[in-house]
This record gives C-alpha cells, structure tokens and sequence, in this order.
C-alpha cells in the first residue's frame, strides 16, 4: 500500500441542499484520500454528513434541492464532478459501488432479487442472462443466504432486514468494483453475520486490491476493519489519523466522548457516558467551533474563532483550538 498512488481524492467538498427554511451546508469542506487495498473509516453522529459525502463521491445528490458547490472529486485522476450522468453510470456499480444503508428503499418491490441482480451484472459486464444469474447465485451464496438459487426468484418483502442487507452487499460486490463504499454495511445484522460479512469484505479486498471506505457508527468494527479513520462532526473532518492513533492517542474532544461512550468490560459502570447536548442545525451553524456548545472544555475564543484541521502529530490532524494554543490536554482529564 506504501507508495501507491490514490485511487480515490475527494478535495475540500462543500455539498448544500437549499431549502425554503434555508441552506443547509450538510458537507462543509471535506477532504481525504484512499488507495488500493486500503479501508478508511468514517464515524460520527447521524447527521454528520457520512453518508451525504458518499453520495457526493457517487454523484447521486438529487437536485434540487442538493448541489455540491465546490470542490472536486477524482477517481484515477479524473473528475468524476466533471463527468455526464451517462458517464457515471458506467462507473457506478463496476468501478465504485456502494452498500447503501437501508436496504428497503435501495431495492425495487416490484421487481425480483434475480431481476435486480442480473441487470446490474449485464450492465457492466457481456454476459448471458444464463451467466449473470449463475454469476447471482454465487454472490448470494457468498454473502450467506441459505438456498440461494430459490431465494433469487424472490421479491425483496419476502426477505428480512438482514437478508435484504446481505442481498445489497451481493449486489455491491457483483462486478469487482475498484471502490466500495460501505454506508452501514452490517446495522442490520446479528454479530454472526457482521463478522461472516466482515470477513467477505476483508477477504474479496486483499483478492482484488480493492479500497474500501467504510461508514458506521460501530467504533468496534473501525478498529478491526480500518486502517485509518476520518471522525466528521457538523459536515467537517474534526480529527483524522491511523486507526491504532485514533484508539491510543484521541486528540479532539468529540472524539474523546464517542470513545467514552463505549462499554467497556473492565469497568463496571451504572451509566455509559454520553455527550451532552444535541448536533447543531446545520442550517444555523454557530459561530466559532460547531462542537464548542458541547464541549466540556469549551473557551470564550471558542465560541468566536472556527478551527482549522491542522497536523498535530505526523499524520494525525485535528481541528480544535487547544492544540493550536499549545496546550496538552487528554481524554483522561
């Protein structure tokens, strides 16, 4: 992975949806990059714009009310921003393809699994339609789902949330994609599934170099899945480093309190420790740090100056004015 080039860049990516209640700056300013064979993390909150910068990067913003308004996103050193709709759907689903995160509205109900499947294989791929549902009953077969020739005559009602989920991520996988966006791949599995699934990804990436970006809420499957991870709060990037950094030496103080907010066997605790307050409207963003009204260590500068994503560490960014004051704080205090 050392020296390879990016296959993936999103740079300083601004994507707004304009309602009659207002703007709505849902991604303010992303930027990152993958390489083959790599897995980066994305976690934060609902609402921090995880699974708008996916679909920003598939170019499946609708419009209106959404509108990427500026940046530039390039996959192999093209634009994907500067592609037609004809263009991107030849690279939606065979070079980048994504899990969506709620399987019932991704798949059509009035068509069969086999149908569905078998049009996104022959899409992409000169194949028979003898060959593209062969080429279906391996994937549902790969993915876990039990008699799959039978299951592929069935419509998506007839499967569960898991199933349905497993079926998108047969979908996903169908034409090899170089990318895989992964919003919330395995919610609606039991932890069986999710590590079978898991398990698939790992294995079909290290088979075809594939870079994977990978979106949840699970800091649990982070740590055993990623290489690096990008937390986002309020539409930004608020700490970005390798994955044993992010677990070992967490700077930003959102960071701090997803961290805190997880089990932990060793100690016995009466309450999970939780983050006070809510995200903010992102229609009427506060001034200076979008965290500072949460913020257990929270300044009068704070609430007037935004922070930029600055290196405080080799390969480690935050965006937090403690760090640009010098000061040396931790998650312990």
């Amino acid at each position: 992975m050392n020296g390879q080039e990016p296959i993936l860049e999103v740079k300083d990516v601004h994507t707004h949806f304009f309602t009659k209640n207002g703007t709505v700056k849902a991604v303010d300013g992303v930027s990152f990059s993958v390489k083959p064979g790599e897995t980066l993390g994305i976690v934060g909150e609902s609402g921090s714009g995880k699974s708008i910068t996916a679909m920003s990067i598939m170019n499946l913003i609708p419009s209106p009310p959404g509108k990427i308004v500026s940046g530039d996103i390039l996959y192999n050193g093209e634009s994907l921003l500067a592609k037609s709709q004809k263009q991107m759907r030849k690279i939606r689903g065979k070079e980048i393809s994504m899990i969506f995160q709620d399987p019932m509205t991704s798949l059509n109900p009035v068509f069969t699994v086999e149908k569905q499947m078998v049009e996104t294989i022959r899409t992409h791929e000169k194949k028979t339609k003898e060959q593209a549902r062969a080429r279906a009953v391996e994937l549902l077969d790969l993915v876990g789902i039990p008699s799959p020739k039978e299951r592929l005559r069935n419509y998506p009602h007839e499967f569960s949330g898991g199933m349905r989920q497993r079926v998108m991520i047969a979908m996903a996988l169908a034409c090899n994609p170089k990318v895989l966006i992964a919003d919330e791949p395995t919610t609606a599995l039991d932890v069986t599934i999710q590590a079978q699934i898991l398990d698939l990804l790992n294995k079909l990436q290290k088979e075809l170099g594939m870079a994977i970006i990978m979106i949840t809420h699970d800091l649990g499957v982070v740590a055993e899945v990623c290489d690096r991870v990008m937390v986002m709060y309020a539409g930004k990037p608020v700490e970005f480093s390798e994955v044993n950094e992010l677990f070992s030496e967490p700077k930003h103080p959102y960071t701090w309190g997803l961290l805190s907010s997880i089990p932990q066997i060793k100690e016995r605790k009466d309450r999970l420790e939780a983050i006070p307050g809510l995200p903010p409207d992102l229609r009427n963003l506060p001034t200076g740090c979008s965290f500072a009204p949460r913020c257990a260590h929270v300044k009068e500068e704070c609430l007037q100056v935004d922070p930029a994503l600055t290196e405080e560490q080799q390969n480690h960014f935050v965006r937090c004015l403690l760090y640009e004051q010098g000061e040396k704080v931790s998650i312990h205090e």
